[in-house]
Order: C-alpha cells, then structure tokens, then sequence
C-alpha cells in the first residue's frame, strides 16, 4: 500500500505530509536547508518562529522574546487572536489557519467561539507522546495534526545533543523501534517519521544536514501490527515529553512542566 503524499485539509486544501521542520537551527542554517529542500521535492517548510514568506497557513503562537521566554499578556483572550485569524482566511489572504500546543481543554474554549475550525493543530508527537486523545478529539471536529519533534531530537540537554549528532535522537535507541526498524529494512529514522503518515498525520522532521533532508522524506508503509506497537510504547512506561519550552503558560496538557 502506498502512502500519501499530501492531505486534505477541513478547508478543501492539500497539504504535503512531510515538511522540513527548521525550529532551533540558526538563520544561516536555515537559509542553506530551505534551499536544498525545496530543490529536492520538499514544498512544506514549517517555519515556526522564524520566517521564510513561503506560508499558505497561518497559525497562532506565543510570540518568543530574545532569551527564548514567551511575551505572554496573560489578559489578552486568545479567541480575539483566532477571530482576527479567521478575518484573514475570509479575506482569502490565507488558505488555512490554525492553532500549535492546543490542549484539547484549550480547543474547547475556542470551539464555543469559533466560526473558522482550526485546520491544524502542531504539537509534539511520536511513540513516546502519542497523544491519543488529543488525536481522536482533532479527528472528530476536522482537525489534522501536525508532528514536530518526531524523532524526540529537540529538548536534550548538551550531552544529549552531542549523543544525538553522532547517534542520533532517543527514540532510536528503543529495542521495539529498531526491531521494527529491522524487520522493514529501513533505519529508526524512517519507522518514526513513517509512524505519523501511517497513522494520518503531517510530520515536520527537521534537519541542517542535506543526506538527512532527502531520507527524512523517504517514507515506508508500516504493518497493522507494527502501528499498535508503536501506539503502545508509552502505554509500558515510556511516556515521555521532550519539549516544554518556556512559554511560561500552562498549556493545558496533563504532563506539561512534569518531567
């Protein structure tokens, strides 16, 4: 069976299941790996807080300050930030808009306001974090997830990150992964990338480094059998969120800050 290339949004658009995630690398970084992305089949570029002029979605973020803290007005209701969002997707100025670390209490909120349904909603996902209730919610009202920090790469502390440059990220040390992984004849990297297209969901890997770039977009189909291991990994005790930047805002998620 082969798999997506692209999914249909609530708002009758596609969207390309693979992206290029560039949060955390640097302007010159970005510049390099942008271009040699959309040279090599990529046309989703996730920009997160930067940005490259590239976007047909528009989502609502905390907007960050220079020493990576959120500048939260902790008065301001974010509902008037979606309506303002949605007079842009009226006016045609987008083609989607949509949401990044909702909560399904914070979509709640907004659902008893909205006119426009989110299209998407970013969040960490991966075997670790699989956020199946978020997910069934999302399913429910239109809501497509979007997958960053797939292969739990970001988060790690300096010795972490120099195990992830020549090892690479976490998850790819799980004994159920790499069987997986070798059972399909693919690396850790394409089963966790993979998992997301397979399971319905854009997944936003992100690289600087060109020979990651094209394999991150090299996807494989994953058995029935493969996905519910892959589904119950947090489920045995390996429940775990890599990213909890400081947004100085509790998110609305059950294990936020708790790590």
């Amino acid at each position: 069976m082969s798999l997506p290339t692209q999914f249909k949004l609530n708002t009758g658009a596609q969207i390309p299941a693979v992206g290029l995630g560039t949060w955390r690398s640097e302007p010159g970084e970005v510049r390099k790996a942008v271009s040699f992305a959309l040279k090599n089949g990529y046309n989703h570029i996730d920009a997160a807080f930067l940005s490259t002029g590239l976007s047909d979605s528009f989502l609502e973020l905390f907007p960050v300050k220079p020493d990576g803290t959120r500048s939260v007005d902790r008065s301001w209701d974010q509902s008037e930030t979606w309506r303002q969002m949605e007079e842009l997707y009226k006016a045609g100025k987008v083609k989607a808009i949509g949401v990044a670390n909702w909560s399904i209490p914070y979509l709640e909120e907004l659902k008893k306001k909205w006119t426009v349904v989110p299209a998407v909603n970013q969040v960490e996902l991966h075997p670790f974090l699989p956020q199946h209730a978020l997910k069934e919610w999302c399913d429910k009202h239109g809501i497509l997830l979007e997958a960053y920090s797939p292969l739990g790469s970001e988060g790690l502390n300096d010795l972490q990150r120099l195990i992830w440059v020549f090892f690479g990220a976490p998850l790819m040390f799980d004994p159920a992964i790499q069987d997986i992984a070798k059972k399909n004849d693919v690396s850790p990297a394409t089963v966790l990338i993979s998992y997301h297209i397979n399971r319905g969901t854009v997944v936003l890997p992100k690289s600087i480094k060109e020979g990651r770039i094209v394999s991150n977009s090299q996807v494989t189909s994953l058995s029935d059998e493969d996905m519910d291991v892959l589904n119950g990994l947090a489920a045995q005790g390996k429940a775990k969120r890599i990213n909890t930047p400081l947004f100085g805002w509790d998110l609305g998620f059950d294990d936020w800050y708790k790590q």
